[in-house]
């Protein structure tokens, strides 16, 4: 079976840089920061914070939005994480399909991202890019940041087919489904399960139901009333924000506590879930069952996997999701 790298993924907070130090002591081989400013606070402040505390383990953004930073300020920020890091920095970018409907705005053109992430990749190397109409480069002197070019893997999260096909255009890599010539990485939630835990525990509910809610918010978000309401639970969920809330302000409500955190009226929807069992992206079980489910993603191709913990006690699904993932 091929090997897969084990990597996590984390939000950018006050626990950030704790949990990093944790994460390559386990053995993990990166740590990805989530990247919404309207959820989390800024990826490259926690990111410098990691970076000193750490030796080995990799870096990485997951991902970060080219509406939210200007393309110049991006390419310093870049550049400060990978001096660093001596280099252990990757960043990924993406169209910003949550943190944008979280300001009530639709994700950003393929165009878009494809530009900023071509006019960055020139900006690391030294040359001169167009920016705003005019010619722009880093005039960073020499002994103020690191020397150009520098050489920080960029890459895209691509989950549809014209992204994915696009995408050697400017990434050295993907996140989303395996790419024929890049390597790739896959996002995963789930828990592993103590000895004769129920997997419809209180515990194992807390700890993958902020992620399993990420479909009825998203079914809101996309698609309105008609595709919540199909869900289970989903119309009860959706009366209940929309009392709280006008129709042009209901965005804020929909993604609170995002991969996160449960709210109160996110809780009954997670014991509709439980009834259906482990959701799509997501590992639940023991730690055989852990393993199992990580080499059917070698096997469909997937270079690393970056498992994403949530709920009351992060660490301890690290440590156990890490145990696992060492066992094979």
């Amino acid at each position: 079976m091929p090997d897969i790298e084990l990597s996590c993924g984390l939000p950018p907070g006050p626990d950030f840089a704790d949990l990093a130090v944790l994460a390559e002591e386990l053995g993990y081989a990166r740590v990805w920061i989530f990247g919404s400013s309207s959820l989390w606070e800024d990826p490259f402040v926690h990111l410098a914070l990691a970076a000193v505390r750490t030796t080995r383990i990799g870096l990485a953004t997951a991902v970060l939005i080219p509406a939210e930073r200007s393309v110049m300020a991006t390419a310093s920020s870049i550049a400060t994480i990978a001096r660093l890091s001596s280099g252990r920095f990757r960043a990924a970018f993406g169209t910003g399909h949550t943190a944008r409907m979280t300001t009530g705005q639709p994700p950003l053109r393929l165009n878009e991202l494809f530009e900023h992430v071509a006019s960055l990749r020139k900006l690391l190397a030294g040359e001169t890019a167009v920016v705003d109409g005019k010619p722009a480069r880093m005039l960073h002197w020499p002994g103020l940041a690191a020397e150009r070019p520098l050489d920080v893997p960029l890459w895209l999260s691509v989950l549809g087919p014209r992204g994915n096909e696009r995408a050697p255009e400017v990434a050295d890599g993907t996140i989303g489904p395996p790419h024929p010539t890049l390597p790739t990485a896959t996002m995963v939630s789930g828990t592993v399960l103590d000895p004769g835990e129920d997997p419809r525990s209180k515990r194992v509910r807390e700890a993958v139901g902020p992620w399993r809610v990420v479909t009825p918010h998203t079914a809101y978000a996309v698609g309105g009333a008609a595709a919540v309401d199909a869900l289970p639970g989903g119309q009860a969920w959706r009366a209940e924000l929309e009392a709280l809330a006008p129709e042009d302000q209901r965005h804020f409500l929909t993604f609170e506590g995002h991969v996160t955190h449960l709210s109160p009226r996110d809780v009954p929807l997670v014991e509709h879930f439980d009834a259906k069992g482990p959701a799509l992206g997501e590992i639940v079980g023991d730690p055989e069952t852990v393993r199992r489910g990580l080499d059917r993603l070698a096997g469909a191709g997937f270079c690393e996997v970056m498992y994403n913990p949530s709920g009351p006690d992060v660490a301890r699904e690290l440590r156990a999701f890490a145990a696992a993932h060492h066992s094979r």
